[in-house]
């Protein structure tokens, strides 16, 4: 037997598939499948890749079909941009046609970070991912978001929370046919001086994709890691040393910052030693983080009311070398942080020889960069050049790194106890450690069950969410009240997963539907009596009504059928519906066969013999006798038994009380049957 096949949008399976940082740290990228939507988590660029190599998996996709790009962070991560480096290629360079969000502090970031890195970017033109051009075109199609605003896209609702780690941080909420899932990007729940922790929703997710950086590794105190940090820069230019502090543009370079601002501040016997934020963004990421303070902690948004806490009293900006005045003890904050390059990596190999200075690495540190390769403190190192420099020079390691630890981490799951846990971004023992740890802890916890999956680059991990379907009645049909065993009729709307039953009056009320009716009119010629086409159509059916009140004779036909007797014709008129089509054939027919059918037409009875035999019939012939009918309207014929009277339309036959609330319809019936049965032995078959 073949497989059925599941329209996506009717599908309940759920798709998780990372096209980037799984089991890797780097070109974040994570597509999610679900209801026939398709929505992309960032997309990054890969740390030790160039070119289309350093892109994320993408083409195992069609970007066509993608309906939403939700980027958590900017942020220049191992000289790369590894949440949203490659978006303006997938912006300019593929078929996409979904719409893109960020937080507007993230917005502003991207726009000075990427633009740096095409002009630093140590590669060919031909290998070059996208040009300053492509960068802002690529502004045009970026939409913001607010923290806590909920948008909808294509029927995906999300909303985003602070994330810590850097300023514009997010996690996305998102939620697709009641099924949610969040996103952590990367984030950090320990405040710092400057940002607030990553929140914990108060809506529980199904699904949680969180970074795994860390592994099982546990952070150091943040009051005992800037003591040793301050101390350490202390004892350097105490020894008349330069202090190298290799950092990023953007991220933990503010915070150390701060750090180093303050403590300045509370030694006067340092102000003859300067300070330098060595980079070529200083003056514009310093420029966003004075602009977005009320993005930033409660203690950063009441000191801005007194004075810019980013406005620093003791620190200098230093774009180049050739500003630099080299002599005496300072201390040097330079980027990038692996020291690869750049005005970080000029300055080390100046220092490197001198043991008075000293290095501190002050973040996360990859496999085959400098940074990493003298934390194991080697006798010498190899300059840009090819030169052998012996390294003299400490070499401190203090990490400010603003990812989750395990602490951090399992806690985090602990509050929000999502079924599913996706670890993403991070390498893989590490991650494969943290997965092992997790399931350790959830193991023999009867209360909470925890899935948790760790897949490889374009592994899906596919889940399966199978939910009720709920209409809800809405308008003047809610309005009514429920009687248990009543059917409540309605329109069933059904917009991207949500499911309305409306009057149809409300359908513009409630929707962008319109409701419209069709009135048909329809003129048929008829030359016959009108008396005859009345006896024939209540032979048809017994819903007929003559109307009071109109210029032409006018019937009610099966309540929604309305004929106009004209001269030569008549006019039927009906709301156009399946059901009214249907009686409109059935009267037209009757119409057409009066109208067509000679014998029909000669085989008219005369009134007035009608009349007269009625009234020899209901007088003498043992019926009701002289004194109980009255003839005085030929017309209309009065029968009145036991103070029941019944009146007899002689042209239409029709018999009805004088009293409508008359229980007893012996009466009715009885003269009913005796003028049928003599119009039936005056009248000739047809």
């Amino acid at each position: 037997l073949s497989a059925i096949i599941v329209p996506a949008e009717e599908s309940d399976q759920l798709l998780i598939r990372p096209l980037g940082a799984g089991q890797e740290v780097g070109r974040s990228c994570i597509i999610l499948e679900f209801k026939g939507r398709k929505i992309m988590l960032d997309c990054g660029i890969h740390p030790g890749l160039e070119g289309m190599d350093a892109l994320p998996y993408i083409d195992l996709i069609d970007p066509a079909e993608i309906d939403l790009l939700l980027i958590t962070i900017s942020k220049l991560h191992l000289f790369h941009l590894d949440h949203c480096g490659a978006l303006p290629w997938f912006l300019q360079k593929t078929s996409f046609k979904g719409r893109t969000f960020m937080t507007h502090a993230t917005k502003a970031i991207y726009r000075w970070l990427l633009s740096d890195y095409v002009k630093v970017s140590n590669i060919s033109a031909d290998d070059m991912l996208y040009t300053e051009t492509d960068l802002e075109e690529s502004m045009d199609k970026i939409e913001t978001i607010n923290f806590h605003e909920v948008k909808e896209v294509a029927g995906i609702k999300f909303w985003c929370y602070h994330a810590g780690h850097v300023l514009g941080a997010a996690m996305f909420m998102i939620e697709i046919a009641g099924v949610k899932l969040l996103y952590t990007g990367d984030f950090s729940r320990q405040e710092d001086r400057h940002l607030m922790a990553a929140e914990i929703p108060s809506v529980k997710p199904d699904i949680l994709i969180i970074e795994s950086t860390y592994g099982t590794h546990i952070h150091e105190k943040r009051e005992e890691r800037e003591a040793r940090f301050c101390n350490t820069v202390h004892d350097i230019v105490n020894r008349e040393g330069r202090c190298l502090i290799p950092v990023f543009a953007l991220g933990r370079a503010q915070e150390l910052l701060l750090i180093l601002d303050e403590y300045w501040q509370n030694h006067p016997e340092l102000h003859d030693i300067p300070i330098y934020y060595a980079s070529s963004l200083a003056k514009k990421c310093m420029a966003v983080y004075q602009t977005y303070v009320n993005a930033m902690n409660d203690k950063i948004r009441k000191a801005i009311n007194i004075n810019n806490p980013f406005v620093f009293k003791h620190i200098s900006n230093l774009k180049s070398m050739d500003h630099f005045d080299d002599i005496g003890p300072s201390v040097v904050m330079a980027s990038p942080g692996m020291m690869q390059s750049g005005l970080s990596r000029e300055l080390f190999e100046s220092w490197c020889t001198d043991k008075r200075n000293g290095v501190i690495i002050a973040g996360y540190c990859v496999e085959g960069t400098l940074a990493k390769h003298i934390m194991s403190e080697p006798e010498e190192i190899t300059t840009m050049s090819g030169q052998k420099l012996q390294l003299k020079m400490s070499v401190d390691y203090i990490s400010f790194s603003a990812h989750t630890d395990y602490q951090q981490t399992s806690e985090f799951i602990r509050a929000l106890k999502p079924p599913h846990v996706i670890l993403v971004h991070g390498e893989q023992n590490e991650m494969a450690r943290l997965k092992a740890a997790l399931i350790r802890e959830y193991e023999d916890n009867d209360q909470v069950h925890i899935e948790v999956h760790n897949p490889r680059n374009t592994e899906a991990v596919t889940l399966n969410f199978r939910g009720e379907k709920l209409a809800k009645v809405m308008g003047s049909l809610a309005d009514k009240k429920c009687i248990q065993g009543q059917r409540v009729s309605g329109i069933l709307v059904k917009k991207n997963f949500n499911y309305h039953i409306l009057n149809p009056s409300d359908l513009s009320t409630y929707t962008e539907l319109a409701m419209s009716t069709v009135k048909q009119t329809q003129a048929i010629p008829f030359t016959g009596p009108y008396s005859l086409l009345v006896c024939h159509l209540r032979n048809l059916t017994g819903d007929v009504e003559e109307l009071d009140g109109t210029e032409k004779n006018t019937l009610k036909i099966f309540k929604n059928i309305t004929l106009i007797h004209e001269v030569g014709m008549v006019l039927l008129e009906w709301i156009a519906n399946p059901l009214n089509d249907m009686y409109a054939d059935a009267v037209t027919t009757v119409v057409l066969e009066v109208q067509s059918n000679p014998k029909a037409q000669s085989a008219i009875l005369d009134m007035d013999v009608f009349q007269s035999r009625l009234e020899v019939m209901l007088q003498w012939v043992d019926m009701f006798g002289e004194e109980c009918v009255d003839f005085s309207d030929s017309k209309n014929i009065s029968v009145t038994v036991d103070r029941k009277t019944v009146h007899i339309c002689s042209e239409t036959r029709s018999v009805c009380y004088e009293d409508e609330c008359t229980e007893d319809d012996s009466l009715r019936e009885m003269v009913e049957l005796a003028v049928q049965r003599l119009y039936d032995a005056l009248n000739p078959v047809i």
